[in-house]
């Protein structure tokens, strides 16, 4: 049980430089910083987060060119480029500044200045806005990348985890906390998710664009915020946990877009590391961004669990229900693909 009502301002008062933020009570930084046996998380460690970002971008663009693509071939998946529509002055005016759907009247009225077809016209703007879109095989490559690294991820922290009587019983994250050696596989698994949200952020402007971008964007704010406070605070074993089911949920994400809430690791900070090192400034914030994160992940739940009644109801695989296309109809967007196939 929590006691005392002087716990919101505790952790209301904050002050990042304070030592007392980060760490529990008559607990310096520089105990965890000048020991060499047992190693902890030092400050330094983070100036290596740039470098280890890079190098997993680098290593993603390798693996779309020459995994993800020659994959998506051997599946059968449609590799054509998207076909653009011709240029066109007039039209181009149209589509970018009045409509993208330019109704019968307008049709006829720009067939007339043009003389065009109308014909012509409408698949003028059908092959516009389907120019615009990601094409499959984009798609394609970037859910492959981002499978392959939650699975090899959550394989990885599993295999060292289970080794671990913390994966098995949470309060142990917290007893004689926060003396916790950093083993390799622990810095090596933080190095790697620091690198990957961190790729994430600025990859997300020119990845797929899908309708949940603002709040993918602050998950990906949240989730480096987290493992920050997670490595500097040395709760690196909770925030393992938190990372091996994130990822788990992650996996089935890409393959059938789902979430899953992780109330388990929430409980475990917030309520077990209460009751065995007491609160203090930081455990509040990190437990905000813990709620904020299982707040984003319900409305994803919510999203595919639309997308299922969906497909129920109409006896197919809808499309998801982030997608980045609004406006258009799905037998819209089946015509204009059959459209692209006539004339490739």
């Amino acid at each position: 049980m929590m006691e005392g009502s002087g716990w919101l301002p505790l952790w209301l008062s904050i002050s990042v430089w304070d030592e007392s933020f980060w760490l529990p009570h008559n607990v310096s930084r520089a105990q965890l910083e000048n020991s060499q046996d047992p190693v902890y998380p030092r400050l330094k460690d983070l100036y290596f987060i740039l470098p280890w970002t890079w190098a997993i971008y680098v290593l993603r663009l390798l693996f779309e060119r020459f995994i993800a693509t020659p994959f998506a071939k051997f599946l059968g998946v449609d590799c054509r480029p998207i076909q653009k529509a011709q240029q066109n002055v007039v039209l181009e005016k149209v589509f970018k500044d009045i409509t993208t759907e330019p109704g019968k009247t307008h049709l006829n009225r720009l067939a007339k200045q043009l003389d065009w077809d109308t014909k012509k016209v409408i698949q003028w703007f059908k092959l516009r806005r389907y120019q615009d879109r990601p094409s499959l095989l984009t798609k394609f490559c970037e859910s492959m990348w981002k499978f392959t690294f939650y699975l090899w991820a959550f394989s990885f922290s599993f295999y060292y985890l289970s080794k671990s009587p913390w994966l098995w019983n949470t309060r142990e994250c917290w007893y004689n906390y926060p003396f916790h050696e950093l083993s390799f596989q622990i810095y090596i698994h933080y190095m790697m998710e620091f690198a990957f949200y961190g790729s994430l952020i600025f990859s997300q402007f020119f990845d797929v664009k899908r309708k949940d971008f603002v709040v993918m964007c602050i998950h990906h704010h949240v989730t480096i915020l987290l493992l920050t406070i997670a490595y500097v605070a040395n709760m690196t074993r909770a925030g393992a946990i938190v990372l091996l089911l994130h990822d788990a949920a992650d996996i089935v994400l890409e393959i059938i877009q789902h979430r899953y809430p992780l109330p388990r690791s929430i409980r475990s900070v917030f309520y077990e590391s209460w009751e065995i090192i007491g609160p203090y400034k930081i455990w509040g914030f990190i437990n905000l961004l813990l709620i904020t994160l299982l707040i984003m992940h319900i409305y994803w739940s919510h999203l595919i669990i639309r997308m299922v009644f969906k497909a129920f109801h109409k006896g197919k695989v809808s499309k998801d229900d982030r997608s980045d296309v609004d406006s258009s109809s799905e037998d819209e967007d089946q015509s204009e693909q059959n459209a692209h196939a006539k004339t490739s």
